[in-house]
């Protein structure tokens, strides 16, 4: 048995499509670099180098929309399609690990 279709994602302009997007592809950098989460200094070290042309993206996302006049973030409609996107479980791996005590 199949799981259920996702939700559709909520109407995006282009802009703000891009912003999911890089803050979506941030997140994951950064949870790569989580010291609680990793074993290795060297793959931390990799994804660090790797969040800096991301971060760049991201800014020149919101600029775009803040020179073509989109001031306001709708976030109602960008914290939906970022749930779409995953967004929650792939914001776990930038939180520390739960500990096993409880």
């Amino acid at each position: 048995m199949w799981p259920p279709p996702p939700p559709p994602l909520p109407a995006l302009t282009r802009a703000e499509a891009e912003v999911v997007d890089a803050y979506l592809d941030v997140l994951d950098q950064l949870g790569r670099i989580n010291p609680a989460r990793g074993d290795d200094t060297y793959r931390g070290l990799r994804a660090a180098q790797a969040l800096v042309p991301l971060a760049t993206r991201l800014r020149d996302a919101l600029t775009v929309m803040h020179t073509r006049g989109e001031h306001l973030l709708h976030a109602g409609t960008l914290e939906r399609a970022i749930r779409v996107l995953d967004g929650e479980r792939r914001a776990t791996r930038v939180a520390p690990p739960r500990s096993p005590r409880g």
